[in-house]
């Protein structure tokens, strides 16, 4: 069947409505988008990415080529390679119905696999209805890739040590040396790298195509760039700076084969997805491709005057994930990273924002997180939410779901306090460290329910935390009015860099306390990228925008900093065995196995007598049993006191001894040793001032 209009290259006829997006077949290509009030729509065929003028437009008809609400149509002659836009008419009263329909603007396929960026000008977008646009490419089939047989880890969520990192970042300061610094294929050289770390997950910051040119103004004076890449447009493609070549039909076999290659060395792989907001931004952003197809449904609008969006996510709009339609989007877009990628779990940007309803209240029963929930095809990924959102919505041990983890934000609060030396925090450290079962354990919940982190990306690194009392983030363009003020670090008596050595060696040992304390706490935990080598970004707390050597990784470190990731290293391979620190059930103080001692026992500076009550004290013992047969006892104690070394007694046990597992007071290599080299101890042992000691019973 022809179309009404006379082609010159291509045939139409009704296409499908699933799948959504471009489909190409060996034929032709299937067409489909989602816009439930446009009256019109049209699409645009280009014969390459980089063409400027369309090759071809065909005016879909509404009786024809509309299913429902899902424009389709299928044209033959359509090759893998080539690009396309849409154009949709429609209402425009935008103050009244909150419609943005404008039949001059071309608009990116929100279901696009691949992307072209090349000629976006985002202000020149924000000015020019008919500005260069971003483009869909039609995609090679993705059911065409050899996965050589390579199944998904399926590491079950207890056993996970997580390990937040950049791809971009990772590989592309100079000293990486890999062939193509910054993409998905340089990942792959550094997989050894992980393996001798010990990591067992990598959890990449957004990979979905983003906005580099979405930064305020000041950012913008001085050439920077959306670098964390929390700006998306498009959820179902790579971000195309992250390829070797972009044009490639194929480029995203590129990610996947980093899948594979991570997949064939145990290590599982997650996304950090953003469903909170998009790179439209509020009433003065550009319209890309929601705002011109579904405005109203898409986004949460001002319910007087439309024109406006509601923010809850401080960057200009907010998702209406749980209308029917986002919800049915949002679903389709993570079954799809599973079926056709791999990927073995999520971590959900202002996690929080799901949980509104329509009206913008917190929903218990939000339709788009139980449907994560139970949904069949990502029924083995990880959900992890960041439980939290700009709106103040604030939801740390109850967001909905039982499956769901979260970021446990008071976990880090509290152990950057306990580890800095404030008083009074030993009842609280020791719930934390225990898997925080005061925020998960009423509600029928897990100590994997806790995602452990002392650093993020969103913050200090581990180095600034112990040299920085203030953020420094000037290099911004903001005046230093980004980032947090709270971050509960401490310079330990100069601000930043220095050369004094005292400084320098209290810096390393509070950053090794703080590294031990993260991998001997019950929960999962979560590192990242850099702190085992001390990576800084010179004070700034907030680098989003700074694709440069403050924010890459510099392989330097590893050298100069060996002690640390040796270090880190060897607590890792600590935490690998000891099953009870990778516990399904909380500690609840009952003998386990037949054992005279219960599964931990809490201490003070005497055994047996926690300081609870005590508001000046900063110590912390305890004594955790085994859970299996061959798991040894172990027995911790953390010495915040900044002065004071503190002698104590060890445990009886009735056989066996206490081996020095651990001790940061001691230079290195003498900080830590591994099974084979350790030594016993008397019945009394001196803990040095700011220092966590550990020992294995055999």
């Amino acid at each position: 069947m022809h179309n009404n209009i006379a082609m010159a290259k291509f045939i139409t006829k009704k296409g499908t409505r699933y799948p959504v997006g471009a489909t190409c077949m060996d034929e032709g290509a299937n067409f489909c988008v989602f816009s439930r009030h446009a009256t019109s729509m049209e699409l645009l065929l280009y014969e390459s990415p980089q063409s400027l003028t369309p090759v071809e437009k065909i005016m879909l008809d509404p009786h024809e080529n509309r299913d429902f609400y899902f424009w389709n149509i299928f044209v033959s002659g359509v090759k893998p390679g080539m690009a396309y836009t849409w154009r949709a008419d429609g209402p425009d009263d935008t103050r009244i119905s909150g419609f943005r329909f404008d039949k001059r603007r071309q608009l990116l396929d929100p279901w696009a696999g691949v992307v072209f960026d090349g000629f976006w000008q985002r202000e020149e977008a924000k000015r020019n209805v008919l500005a260069q646009p971003i483009k869909g490419i039609v995609p090679s089939c993705l059911d065409h890739y050899d996965w050589e047989g390579v199944p998904m880890p399926e590491i079950p969520p207890q056993e996970a040590v997580i390990y937040e990192m950049h791809v971009r970042g990772f590989t592309r300061h100079p000293s990486s040396k890999v062939l193509n610094p910054g993409t998905f294929t340089a990942v792959i050289d550094k997989i050894p790298y992980l393996k001798e770390l010990g990591i067992n997950h990598v959890e990449f910051l957004p990979v979905m195509a983003f906005d580099e040119q979405d930064v305020p103004e000041g950012a913008r004076k001085l050439g920077l760039k959306n670098y964390w890449g929390y700006s998306p447009h498009s959820f179902f493609a790579l971000h195309p700076a992250y390829f070797i070549d972009s044009l490639r039909p194929d480029c995203m076999n590129e990610f996947r084969d980093m899948v594979k290659a991570l997949h064939r060395a145990d290590i599982g792989v997650i996304l950090d997805v953003v469903f909170n907001h998009t790179a439209e931004g509020g009433e003065d952003g550009p319209i890309i491709n929601f705002k011109g197809l579904s405005n109203r449904e898409f986004y949460h609008l001002d319910p007087v005057d439309r024109r406006k969006y509601r923010d809850f996510t401080g960057c200009g709009n907010t998702v209406n994930c749980n209308h029917p339609q986002v919800t049915f989007f949002i679903i389709e877009c993570l079954e799809y990273w599973v079926r056709y990628f791999h990927i073995d779990g999520f971590r959900f940007d202002l996690a929080s924002v799901l949980a509104r309803g329509e009206d913008g209240k917190p929903m218990h029963h939000a339709p788009v997180i139980w449907s994560l929930e139970f949904s069949r095809a990502i029924s083995k990924a990880h959900l992890i939410a960041e439980a939290w959102d700009a709106g103040g919505l604030y939801q740390v041990g109850g967001f909905p779901g039982y499956r769901w983890q979260e970021w446990n934000g008071m976990y880090r609060d509290t152990v950057r306090r306990f580890i800095r030396g404030d008083k009074g925090l030993v009842g609280e450290i020791a719930t934390r460290i225990s898997g925080s079962s005061d925020l998960y354990e009423p509600s029928g919940r897990a100590p994997f329910n806790s995602i452990n982190f002392v650093t993020c990306h969103d913050g200090f690194t581990l180095w600034d935390l112990v040299s920085y009392e203030k953020k420094h983030n000037e290099p911004n363009g903001e005046n230093n009015r980004d980032g947090s003020d709270q971050n509960f670090s401490c310079n330990y008596g100069v601000e930043g860099e220095t050369s004094d050595k005292q400084i320098i060696s209290l810096r390393i040992r509070q950053a090794k306390n703080f590294m031990a304390t993260l991998l001997v706490s019950v929960g999962v935990p979560m590192l990242l990228s850099g702190d085992e080598v001390l990576r800084t970004q010179k004070g700034n707390n907030n680098a989003w925008c700074q694709d440069n050597e403050i924010s890459w990784f510099d392989w330097r470190l590893l050298k100069d900093n060996y002690d640390m990731f040796r270090f880190t290293k060897k607590m890792i391979s600590f935490r690998k065995r000891h099953p009870s620190l990778r516990r399904k059930q909380f500690l609840t103080g009952r003998r386990v196995q037949g054992r005279e001692f219960p599964d931990i026992v809490w201490h003070g500076k005497r055994l047996f007598e926690p300081e609870w009550l005590d508001s000046s004290s900063r110590f912390l013992g305890f004594t955790m049993s085994g859970i299996t047969a061959d798991e040894e006892d172990f027995h911790v104690l953390l010495n915040m006191d900044e002065k004071e070394s503190v002698e104590v007694e060890l445990p009886g046990i009735l056989w066996g001894k206490w081996y020095l597992s651990v001790d940061t007071f001691n230079t290195p290599p003498e900080e830590i040793f591994d099974p084979e080299d350790q030594r016993s101890v008397g019945k009394r042992y001196r803990v040095g001032p700011r220092s966590v000691v550990i020992f294995e019973r055999r």
